[in-house]
Parts: C-alpha cells; sequence; structure tokens
C-alpha cells in the first residue's frame, strides 16, 4: 500500500492558539491520529497528512477549513496520520484533540 503526503495551510482567525503539543487519537482500522503543536505562522494552521487514499484532497482541504473556521484555531501545524477515516471521524478527532488542547 503507498502512502500520499498532503500539506495545506488554512489561514485561521486568530482566536484559539495552542499551548503545548497534543496528540489524540491511533492509526487503526478505519481511524487517525492528530498531533497538534504551537507553531506561529501570521494566524495560519498548517496541516501534514499522510494517508492511503488517493484523489480527495479537495475533500481534505473542505474539511480542514470548517474544522479550523468552526475552532478558532490559529498559529499551529498538524500532523495527521490517517488509515482510511471517513470526514465525520477525521472532524471527530480534530474536535477530541482541541477540546484536549483546551483543557491542558
Amino acid at each position: 500500500m503507498s502512502l500520499n503526503t498532503l500539506t495545506f495551510s488554512v489561514k485561521g482567525d486568530a482566536g484559539a492558539a495552542l499551548k503545548a503539543p497534543v496528540h489524540h487519537g491511533v492509526v487503526g482500522s478505519g481511524d487517525m491520529e492528530v498531533l497538534m503543536e504551537p507553531k506561529a505562522q501570521d494566524g495560519a494552521v498548517s496541516v501534514s497528512i499522510v494517508t492511503p487514499v488517493a484523489g480527495f484532497d479537495d475533500l481534505w482541504k473542505r474539511v480542514l477549513q470548517t474544522f479550523v473556521s468552526q475552532s478558532g484555531l490559529s498559529d499551529a501545524h498538524l500532523d495527521i496520520n490517517d488509515n482510511n477515516a471517513t470526514p465525520a471521524v477525521v472532524l471527530l478527532r480534530l474536535r477530541q484533540a482541541m477540546t484536549e488542547a483546551q483543557a491542558n
């Protein structure tokens, strides 16, 4: 199985900056893990995704834009290791990681 690496940059709202790195989820059948870390980049959120699925770049971009818009996240870098997670699972894991980050 070949893996695809996608990279995106999404403009954040400069509202919810991370204070410390966060790791959430596991890579398993139909699942994913998210690593979030603070990174000064003029409000942007950079994202690197490793996934076995090809051809869904636009969907990934829309899901990430939705998450950043809803969460207010800014000045962060996200590493996502995906194993065929659906868009709903992607948003769930991102929201869970954000909740964990805000609790720290």
